[in-house]
């Protein structure tokens, strides 16, 4: 049996399809002077170059070099892979400027932004962001060498130690600095004014985004656009409800047999009695406040100069007020891969990940004494002491199986199931026959009809995509 649930391939060959016939659009002669000229409106100076444009995962960006040594560049999320453009836009904007005035992390300074009507170029909502000059990302320096841009990136096994403790302490304290920004509810910032912020609006996450584009989530089984969240238990619980809703409403390559659906069914749905039962976040953190945490926030995202110093942060879409569980657990990208995604397995990258976690946690530890001594920071406010228990504990394992819809089986039947419900006498495909005892006469009847409805299914092909999902015109 397969461990991570694959993408919908039919929803993803669509996606790329609309993304490759926007960004074509894109290099038309009218279009690439219409946007030069959208950027001189808000950016003083004499231009110099347009530049070629960067597309990332989910934008595109076009930089536009002035005769003074600055730049500015003007970026678009990209249709067919952004399902909450204009959300999304206004969650950076907001949460860059929130960032900005409480941090000293150096993050882009927005010069303008607007809604897709606001857009006189008809190319969607954008941000127009002073570029900050860099050589590289953080990625690029700690990959593996030798590795292509195509290939998905591996800490390099060889780096130096004075080198990661460099890279890993910077990256420390911008996690530190973080930390002690606290909110009274879980979801998204919303600026009311130039100092004023309120929790006001879903925590828009990256797993979101891609339920609904890979995972042909409805968007009507999401959280609410203004619903928030006062408790960590409530979040949790939502979490696991939609990857039980994910489960039941992804169209194509959710499951591969009858028993394969049965084992996830019954994963996703302990994982949801445990988080109505509260068994993920403790009395004294459940109500809050909560902690700035960015799904997103990793080293491709992080610009360094020819020293090696951090000099920007970029890309914080996916950025909101999340329970404090999720900053007190250690960052997963230490190794740059994702653990579902290692090429030996979990248990692979779990023995690798120890080694490199202490290290961090010694640069960490360094940071924490030298903000203590300067005043920015309380003894009780560490982040090592909890990211060590995070880790001892397997609390890591819980905030990383509920943000990832695509890797929460791999996670939960190696990690957690033992954990919460015992040891087993089954290899790990078969562990779930143990466990449908634990299921009501009522939740086994209902999983069967899931079981039903999902190998029907498998018998055709076809996209289910909500039609606002898709602009079909960009396919034209």
């Amino acid at each position: 049996m397969r461990t991570r649930m694959c993408f919908d391939d039919v929803a993803w060959e669509q996606s790329e399809a609309i993304q490759d016939a926007w960004v074509h659009e894109l290099f038309k002669e009218e279009t690439l002077m219409a946007i030069g000229q959208f950027i001189l409106k808000h950016r003083r100076g004499v231009p110099i170059e347009l530049c070629d444009p960067k597309a990332g995962a989910f934008n595109v960006s076009f930089r536009m070099k002035f005769e003074d040594g600055g730049s500015a560049i003007i970026r678009f999320p990209k249709p067919g892979a952004t399902m909450f453009p204009e959300e999304k836009v206004r969650n950076e904007v907001d949460i860059i400027r929130y960032i900005q005035q409480h941090t000293t992390i150096p993050v882009p300074f927005v010069l303008h932004w607007g809604t897709k009507e606001e857009n006189p170029l008809g190319l969607g909502p954008f941000i127009i962001m002073e570029y900050i000059d860099h050589v590289m990302d953080l990625s690029d320096v700690l990959n593996t060498p030798g590795y292509a841009i195509k290939d998905r990136p591996i800490l390099d096994p060889h780096v130096g130690t004075a080198k990661l403790k460099l890279l890993y302490g910077q990256f420390a304290g911008i996690l530190l600095q973080l930390s002690t920004l606290r909110l009274p509810k879980i979801g998204s910032l919303v600026q009311i004014d130039d100092f004023t912020w309120e929790v006001a609006q879903r925590p828009l996450s990256y797993n979101v985004n891609e339920l609904v584009r890979l995972g042909t989530l409805p968007r009507l089984r999401l959280p609410r656009a203004n619903e928030t969240f006062q408790s960590a238990s409530s979040y949790f619980t939502t979490l696991a409800d939609l990857h039980l809703e994910h489960l039941i409403h992804q169209r194509n390559d959710a499951v591969d047999s009858a028993d394969d659906c049965r084992r996830r069914y019954i994963a996703r749905l302990l994982f949801r009695k445990l988080a109505k039962e509260g068994r993920f976040t403790a009395s004294s953190t459940n109500l809050g406040p909560f902690n700035i945490w960015c799904d997103d926030l990793r080293p491709s995202n992080v610009l360094i100069n020819e020293h090696l110093q951090i000099v920007g942060v970029v890309d914080w879409e996916f950025t909101y007020a999340a329970p404090v569980e999720f900053s007190h657990a250690p960052p997963w990208w230490l190794l740059l891969e994702q653990p579902e995604y290692w090429p030996d397995g979990l248990e692979a990258w779990t023995k690798v990940y120890e080694s490199r976690l202490q290290t961090f946690l010694k640069v960490l530890r360094k940071q924490e004494g030298v903000a203590i001594d300067q005043g920015r920071l309380k003894d009780e406010q560490r982040l090592s002491r909890p990211m060590q228990q995070s880790w001892d504990s397997g609390d890591f394992w819980v905030t990383y199986a509920a943000r990832k819809s695509f890797a929460f089986d791999a996670v939960f039947w190696t990690k957690l199931d033992a954990r919460f419900f015992g040891p087993s006498m089954s290899t790990e495909d078969d562990r779930w026959k143990e466990r449908i005892d634990l299921l009501t006469k009522d939740e086994r009847a209902h999983m069967e009809k899931v079981v039903e409805k999902k190998l029907e299914g498998m018998k055709t092909r076809v996209l289910a995509w909500e039609p606002d999902e898709v602009d079909l015109k960009i396919l034209k």
